[in-house]
C-alpha cells in the first residue's frame, strides 16, 4: 500500500535534512535536474562492495557475498511495482557505484589511498520529497516492510516537530594547511606527452585524463556541501553522509536516467570558464558550440554513448534529439548532448547501468583501451570519482549523474578530482588549464574552510 503524507513546503531542504542525518545512514540528492530535493535515511539493508567481496548488512546481521554487485541489488530490490505520477523516488536502491566496481583484476593497494568501498548503496523503505516546482513537500513510502510501516509515524512526527526547533545545521568545518595536487604541471607535460603517443599510434581517439588535489581536514562535511551548493549549484548535486565516507557532490552531468523504461543520457564534453560579464560570456558560448575540436570530442562520446545504451534498449530506440547544446553552470559552459532510447522487455535499469559502466564522457573511445591509459598514468585509484551517483527505486525507475565535480571526505582527508579529454589535437597548456577551470569552485570552498592551495 502506498504511502503518502504532505509536509510543510521548505524551499530550503537542509531543514528538513538536519533533522534527518541523526538517523543512520542520510542522504539528500537532486532529482530530475534539481526540481526535487530526495531525501533519505535509516535504510533497512546496506550493501557495501570492495573489490570482489560485498558485505550485506540488515537487521539479522552481517554476511559477505561475491557474487556480481549490480545483480545483488537487482536480488534485493525484487519485483518491480508501478511508479507513482510526481513522486521520482519512493524506496529503493540509493548511494554511489564507484569507477573501479567490477574492475577487480587491478593492482589496486599501492594506488588506493582512499580506502573507501567501490560501492555503498541503502536500500531505503521511504523517503521525503520535496517538489519545488510545485511546492510541496511529503513524506512517501510503499511500506514493502511492517518496520517501516511501525516507523513512518515517528518519522513524520520528527520532520514537522524538528524543523519548528531553531538549532545549529551543523558543526565546524576546517581544512587544515595545504591543498596538493598529485601531479604537477610537469607530470602533466609528461603524461600528456604519452596519451598524444598513444594518440598517434591508433590505440585511441581519446582520453580522460584527471589529477587530484587533497587536504588534511576535520568537522562536519554538511558545513562544507552547503557552502558548495552556495558556490556552484548544479542540476546533480549530493550528500552522503555514509558511516565510511562522506561524499559531496556538485556534478552538472546526468549519466542515466529511466523513466517508466525510457532512457536518457546528457553526455558533457566540451568546457569554457565564465567570466560574469555577459557579453565576453556570449562569446564564449558561440565558440564553444561551433569549435570543431570540441564538436568532434563531443561526438566521439555520444557515438560510444550510442553503442553502450545499445546492448539493452531496443533496436531502433536510440536517438540523438539535441547535440551540441550549450549549458551554462556557476563556473564553466559546456557541450552537451542528449541520447534517448527504450529499454527491451528482458532489461532493467540496473542491467543498461551495468552495461554503461563507467561513463564513456570520463573514460574515453575506445573505452577499455582509454581505462587501461587512465590506469598506467594517473597515480592514484579514482574510487568514488566519475562513477555514479543516485537511486533505483522498487519501480524500475533511476536516475544517476556522473560524480564529477565531486569532494570525498573520509580518515582526515578530503579529496576532489578533475580532468579533461585529449586529442590529436590537443594543447597541453590548454588542457591543463581546463582542469584548473573545472576544480575552481572546489578549491575556492577548501580555501573558504582554510585551506591553502601549494604552488607548483
Amino acid at each position: 500500500m502506498f504511502f503518502s503524507s504532505p509536509l510543510p513546503y521548505l524551499k530550503d531542504a537542509g531543514q528538513y535534512f538536519s533533522v534527518l542525518r541523526e538517523l543512520p545512514w542520510p542522504a539528500w540528492i537532486d532529482g530530475d535536474g534539481g526540481r526535487f530535493d530526495i531525501l533519505v535515511a535509516h535504510p533497512w539493508r546496506t550493501l557495501l562492495t570492495q573489490g570482489e567481496e560485498t558485505l550485506i548488512s540488515d537487521a539479522n546481521g552481517n554476511h559477505i557475498q561475491t557474487d556480481n554487485p549490480f545483480n545483488l541489488l537487482k536480488d534485493v530490490l525484487g519485483t518491480s511495482i508501478e511508479s507513482i505520477p510526481g513522486v521520482p523516488f519512493s524506496g529503493g536502491a540509493l548511494g554511489y557505484w564507484g569507477y573501479d566496481l567490477l574492475r577487480t583484476g587491478r593492482v589496486r593497494e599501492s594506488r588506493d589511498t582512499q580506502s573507501v568501498p567501490d560501492m555503498a548503496i541503502g536500500i531505503y523503505d521511504w523517503a521525503v520529497i520535496i517538489d519545488h516546482h510545485k511546492s510541496e513537500a511529503r513524506l512517501v513510502s510503499h511500506q514493502r516492510h511492517q518496520e517501516t510501516i511501525e516507523e513512518l509515524p515517528r518519522i513524520l512526527s520528527r520532520l514537522i516537530s524538528g524543523i519548528a526547533v531553531d538549532k545549529t545545521l551543523q558543526e565546524n568545518f576546517q581544512v587544515c594547511g595545504k591543498i596538493y595536487s598529485n601531479i604537477t604541471p610537469a607530470d602533466y607535460r609528461q603524461a600528456f606527452q604519452k596519451i598524444q603517443n598513444y594518440l598517434i599510434e591508433g590505440d585511441c581517439y581519446q582520453v580522460n585524463f584527471a589529477q587530484m588535489f587533497f587536504a588534511k581536514a576535520r568537522g562536519d562535511a554538511l558545513a562544507a556541501y552547503l557552502a558548495l551548493r552556495e558556490i556552484s549549484p548544479a542540476p546533480h548535486s549530493a550528500f552522503l553522509d555514509f558511516p565510511d565516507v562522506k561524499v559531496l557532490s556538485a556534478s552538472p552531468e546526468r549519466f542515466l536516467k529511466v523513466t517508466d523504461r525510457a532512457v536518457e543520457t546528457k553526455p558533457i564534453k566540451g568546457t569554457r570558464r565564465r567570466s560574469g560579464v555577459p557579453q565576453d560570456d556570449s562569446i564564449q558560448i558561440q565558440e564553444l558550440q561551433r569549435h570543431p575540436k570540441d564538436r568532434a570530442e563531443n561526438l566521439m562520446i555520444v557515438d560510444l554513448l550510442r553503442n553502450d545504451i545499445s546492448k539493452t534498449c531496443e533496436v531502433g530506440s536510440v536517438k540523438t534529439p539535441k547535440l551540441f547544446d550549450v549549458e551554462s553552470f556557476s563556473n564553466v559552459h559546456h557541450l552537451v548532448s542528449t541520447v534517448i532510447g527504450k529499454l527491451r522487455d528482458d532489461c532493467d535499469a540496473l542491467d543498461l547501468l551495468q552495461g554503461c559502466f563507467p561513463g564513456g564522457s570520463i573514460t574515453g573511445a575506445p573505452k577499455q583501451r582509454a581505462i587501461e591509459i587512465i590506469d598506467e598514468l594517473e597515480p592514484h585509484s579514482r574510487g568514488v570519482y566519475c562513477g555514479a551517483i543516485g537511486y533505483v527505486g522498487y519501480d524500475g525507475n533511476m536516475d544517476t549523474n556522473i560524480a564529477i565535480r565531486t569532494l570525498v571526505y573520509s580518515q582526515g582527508e578530503i579529496r576532489c578530482w578533475v580532468g579533461g579529454g585529449i586529442v590529436a589535437d590537443s594543447r597541453c597548456d590548454a588542457e591543463y588549464q581546463e582542469t584548473l577551470d573545472k576544480a575552481s569552485a572546489m578549491l575556492e570552498l577548501l580555501q573558504r574552510f582554510g585551506g591553502k592551495l601549494e604552488k607548483y
